[in-house]
């Protein structure tokens, strides 16, 4: 029997291993490699990506107005009926004299049209120069935006981060607080059943403990809530376990190593804010710019080469007979330009004009709100600073109270509602200290990436 049930346990051992008790291992995720990710995955930098491409061609369509356009044409067709049935006969017929007809387009049952036709711009009036700039204008645009997009991302990632290492130290302080009140709980009821506590006690103390149930339980929710939200940045499985790298504890709380060049950049340049959105506004001013130039373009006339190249054949049955083919060849020149056109070049003009009005107080208004943005970002990151540093040393002297509360209340000195005192004014600055570090990265990020961040 032993023989046998060997190969069965071999194989159910192979089979159960992955899912017997082997937990896995944590990624251990940085802000540089949530950013990383975030870039890769990102649908906004793919559609920002596509609005590029899709400038590229629209110069690459302008440009093609530059070069000869050659098209062919070819068909066939059969007549069932016509006019000139019977009025020319073949050979020296009556009413023909000895023209042959056959070769002519009256009355053929069967016929075949092959044409080649070609045109070259000679003169547009500085159009296709214009619009060929405008192009240009469009193609810089994009790149803006793909630039502006990246720092959007970049900031929602960073945020997400934050806001998951700020969940999770929110949850670890309630959870810890439910722990001392449970602790508590425990001891006073000891003490109860010793006799040297009365029931009063006891029914505080787990009062105290149960109203800390549901914060560790809202701490929890806004923890997998802010996680969730990271998970779909990064695009990450659900079932992936996730360690952030980062401290929001530490003394010394640096600038957020993708972003301190940056951020020292703009605090030394402060022109650097903005400079995203000012350069489109700019650009948008320009483009209205040529719009009118295009407008006015139309006013003058167009010159082209143009020439066509036809060969015909009239045959008696369905196939062609390529013995009898008839060619018509021409070159010319055409100009065009508008006579009346119903006041539609004069109303294209003034929108174009009111486009242009439209876009400078755009622009106007983009640096005043850049301005803006800038002092109040600098005077958040300032603020967060000094938020952080006033923090410093409560969680120090909460700790010290709460230890000494907690011997008091143990050696029988104080009461409950001490020990519960100094355990919320505990809790209290470690979550002010959490929520002070978490501030001040974001506002410095922020700052960091003011230079293409889209004024809001």
């Amino acid at each position: 029997m032993r023989p046998r049930l060997f190969p069965i346990l071999v194989a159910l051992t192979l089979v159960c291993a992955p899912t017997l008790g082997l937990a896995q291992t944590p990624t251990i995720l940085t802000l540089e490699e949530a950013l990383r990710r975030a870039e890769a995955q990102s649908e906004s930098l793919v559609i920002a990506a596509a609005g590029s491409s899709r400038a590229q061609a629209d110069l690459k369509r302008t440009n093609s107005q530059r070069y000869p356009q050659i098209s062919f044409s070819g068909g066939y067709d059969r007549t069932l009926a016509s006019e000139f049935s019977g009025v020319f006969g073949g050979g020296s017929g009556e009413g023909g004299g000895d023209i042959d007809f056959s070769d002519l387009p009256f009355g053929q049952a069967n016929a075949y049209r092959f044409t080649l036709s070609g045109s070259q711009l000679l003169y547009t009036a500085g159009r296709v120069g214009t619009q060929r700039q405008q192009a240009d204008v469009g193609i810089r645009n994009a790149e803006l935006t793909v630039a502006a997009t990246r720092a959007i991302v970049q900031l929602e990632v960073t945020e997400a981060f934050y806001n998951v290492a700020l969940s999770e130290r929110l949850l670890g302080i309630a959870q810890s607080g439910y722990d001392q009140a449970d602790a508590a709980y425990q001891q006073t009821r000891q003490s109860y059943e010793a006799g040297r506590q009365p029931e009063f006690e006891v029914l505080r103390a787990q009062v105290q403990r149960d109203n800390q149930r549901p914060v560790v339980i809202r701490a929890r929710a806004n923890r997998d809530r802010a996680m969730l939200r990271l998970r779909q940045l990064l695009e990450l499985p659900a079932d992936q376990p996730i360690e952030l790298a980062v401290d929001l504890e530490a003394a010394e709380l640096a600038a957020p190593a993708p972003f301190a060049d940056a951020l020292a950049a703009v605090q030394q340049n402060l022109d650097l804010a903005s400079r995203t959105s000012l350069a489109q506004a700019e650009l948008g001013v320009r483009l209205r710019q040529l719009g009118i130039e295009i407008v006015r373009s139309a006013k003058r006339p167009t010159v082209s080469f143009v020439s066509q190249y036809s060969a015909t054949n009239y045959p008696s049955s369905v196939l062609p007979n390529f013995g009898r083919i008839r060619n018509n060849w021409t070159l010319g020149a055409l100009v065009t330009m508008p006579v009346f056109a119903g006041f539609r070049i004069p109303a294209e003009e003034a929108a174009a004009k009111a486009d242009l009005t439209e876009a400078e107080a755009r622009l106007k208004q983009a640096r005043e709100l850049a301005a803006l943005q800038r002092s109040t970002a600098l005077q958040d990151m300032e603020a967060a600073r000094a938020a952080w540093e006033a923090t410093a040393g409560t969680i120090a002297q909460a700790t010290r109270a709460y230890e000494i509360a907690d011997l008091r209340f143990r050696e029988g000195l104080s009461t409950q509602l001490e020990l519960s005192d100094s355990r919320l004014a505990l809790q209290s600055a470690q979550a002010n200290r959490a929520q002070a570090a978490r501030d001040l990265q974001l506002a410095r990020v922020r700052v960091a990436l003011l230079p293409d961040l889209p004024i809001q």
